[in-house]
């Protein structure tokens, strides 16, 4: 599963949300993981959807999906410039049911990072988060390497009305060749 093309995808979903906003995407060189398309759709759902409430009250959203591969996996995540949590809450941001934040200040159910969780864990990887408050969030996930492969860097972005991206060279540090 080409997550590029996928995330692509997502992006393309969120667009009638985010309309009227400035959000500016930056993205990445993303790995081709096996797994299912559905179920990798809804991670990428989730996250973004995720970074998407959260930046609502900045005037200009900064949302970047990137990789890191290391050993033995490829980290992926998603950044962001919200209202972010305090970092003692970073173990727990996952759980199931847990709000940091008033209903009455951001919608949800508290189940969306935790359907995330499970998912990857299911796929025999890890989810954490890192985040400060007012200054962003960042959720990550991984898989094992031998379940990825490389995707090139460097191709644009393309993406509808009021969001823009490009796919940006990271220096070396993405998913390289095995």
């Amino acid at each position: 599963m080409d997550l590029t093309g996928l995330l692509r995808d997502v992006i393309e979903e969120l667009e009638p949300s985010v309309r009227g906003r400035a959000v500016d995407w930056t993205v990445g060189a993303l790995p081709v993981v096996r797994g299912d398309r559905t179920v990798l759709h809804l991670v990428l759902v989730i996250l973004l959807s995720t970074a998407l409430k959260f930046t609502r009250p900045r005037a200009r959203a900064d949302i970047e999906v990137g990789s890191l591969c290391q050993q033995s996996e490829c980290i992926v995540f998603v950044r962001d410039n919200g209202v972010g949590f305090e970092s003692c809450h970073a173990d727990t941001v996952l759980d199931v049911f847990l709000r940091l934040h008033l209903r009455e200040e951001f919608e949800g159910t508290g189940v969306g990072l935790a359907s995330v969780r499970r998912i990857i864990d299911r796929h025999g990887g890890r989810t954490w988060t890192e985040g400060a408050l007012d200054r962003g969030a960042t959720t990550y996930f991984s898989c094992r390497r031998s379940m990825a492969t490389h995707l090139g860097v460097g191709r644009r972005l393309e993406v509808g009305d009021g969001v823009h991206g490009e796919v940006v060279p990271d220096g070396g540090r993405g998913c390289g060749p095995y």
